[in-house]
């Protein structure tokens, strides 16, 4: 089995909780994980500040499945025979309008801006944001996919690749880049490039051939 797994704070990238249920009950695990993850961050909330994190989450066993998970808008993506497909589901502030406004929060849009919670945060699920946690969700989306013979690669990266690089133009890329540090760091410089604000974590994982062994890199 490999992990990979990254927030937007590097300083949680190696952050993970042993689950010992996962071989029985992977969802539950995983859900369990990103709970603690997250009781983790409020509990160092003077060390690590009031702000918060999304984050993204392969666990491929045996090179042969893979249960992805994401909170917030980081996002994985699976190239499969060179056709892009987006594995998670981007946790914006109007997609989860219906929670945050039961909880008592307010979604606002104003003119030339993105949805954001409370006039604040441009996502509606998190770690951390001490100060609107009662407002946001932070339990995964997950789902489980069987590697394909077709399956090349999967890209999981934060918003600051994909507000500006779509998810075919990111698998066109670096297709033909063999080398998953090189793809990754290509991804990231071409992402600023084309006027990235935002800050950029980039992981390929590349799938050589059915039952071989993932190779992971991460930039």
């Amino acid at each position: 089995m490999c992990m990979y797994w990254f927030t937007k704070k590097p300083s949680l990238d190696l952050l993970w909780f042993v689950q010992p249920i996962f071989w029985t009950d992977p969802r539950a695990a995983i859900s369990q994980a990103y709970l603690q993850t997250d009781a983790y961050i409020l509990e160092k909330t003077e060390e690590l500040g009031i702000g918060g994190s999304t984050a993204v989450t392969a666990i491929v066993i045996d090179n042969s499945s893979a249960y992805i998970a994401n909170v917030g808008d980081s996002r994985a993506v699976l190239c499969r025979a060179g056709v892009a497909t987006q594995l998670t589901v981007d946790h914006d502030p109007l997609s989860e309008k219906a929670h945050i406004q039961g909880k008592g929060g307010r979604v606002t849009v104003l003119p030339g801006d993105v949805p954001r919670v409370n006039g604040q945060l441009a996502v509606g699920r998190a770690f951390g944001d001490k100060n609107l946690k009662t407002l946001l969700r932070v339990d995964p989306d997950i789902c489980c996919i069987q590697i394909d013979v077709t399956d090349e690669f999967l890209i999981l990266a934060s918003d600051g690749l994909w507000k500006v690089v779509e998810n075919q133009v990111a698998v066109d890329l670096v297709r033909e880049v063999k080398d998953p540090k090189a793809a990754a760091k290509q991804l990231v410089d071409y992402a600023i490039e084309h006027d990235s604000k935002d800050d950029i974590s980039c992981v390929v994982v590349r799938f050589h051939q059915l039952h071989s062994r993932a190779r992971p890199s991460c930039f």
